[in-house]
């Protein structure tokens, strides 16, 4: 089970410190928006650089733009580990993964919450990730959508069909109170922003969503928890 906490909810003028509060957590979430898929403009490229050569952890960029066939791979350049693109953004998302394994970045495919799976399910071996919003995408703090399980499962069993080690990511709502469904409906990544740097002890946050999502997985017994 991975934590990926969101520096969305973080101190902005204290992003290396932020990042070193977490020290202990699997990746370093990156909401990146450009106020034009989403309604909120926070950070890009030079700022994902900086964050690559000061974070103790990688760096699981989420990208939630336009275009993301020319731009994604430039994060993948820039030093994040993960980029993650929506798929209702991109023009040819297959050759869009395959430019970020090929730049050795592992490639995520993100869906909003109205977004059905289905039809991108024949995507799965070109990808190392999918992500469901479990809120809108643009801004951080909402509150979670319950009725996206259904979806965290479908893609769950899609990838047991599929086969490899392909994670299931949910963004948006996780707390403590949550997690467990998340876990329970198959997924194995946990973006927290809120739940961890809202916390007095950040890095305490981290291991107890871990502890939760390990207790309530439905991939006990298998070698996927880990990827």
């Amino acid at each position: 089970m991975q934590i990926s906490p969101s520096i969305l909810a973080s101190d902005f003028a204290n992003l290396e410190r932020e990042l070193k509060r977490v020290a202990n957590a699997d990746w370093a979430h990156v909401d990146v928006m450009d106020a034009h898929f989403v309604p909120n403009l926070t950070l890009g490229l030079p700022v994902v650089e900086a964050l690559a050569r000061v974070s103790p952890i990688p760096l699981d960029c989420h990208l939630m733009i336009d275009d993301p066939d020319r731009w994604a791979p430039m994060y993948a350049e820039a030093g994040a580990a993960s980029v993650t693109f929506h798929v209702e953004a991109a023009r040819d998302p297959k050759s869009l993964a395959r430019n970020l394994r090929a730049l050795g970045a592992r490639a995520g495919m993100a869906l909003k919450p109205g977004t059905a799976f289905a039809p991108y399910a024949d995507l799965l071996p070109e990808l190392d990730m999918v992500l469901l919003m479990t809120v809108e995408p643009g801004f951080g703090g909402q509150s979670f959508m319950a009725d996206q399980m259904p979806k965290v499962r479908e893609v769950r069993e899609a990838v047991a069909r599929c086969g490899g080690e392909i994670w299931v990511q949910v963004d948006g709502g996780v707390s403590t109170a949550t997690i467990q469904a998340c876990a329970e409906a198959g997924a194995n990544v946990f973006v927290a922003g809120s739940a961890v740097f809202g916390a007095q002890a950040a890095a305490a946050a981290v291991d107890q969503l871990r502890e939760l999502a390990t207790r309530h997985s439905s991939l006990k017994g298998t070698d996927r928890q880990h990827g």
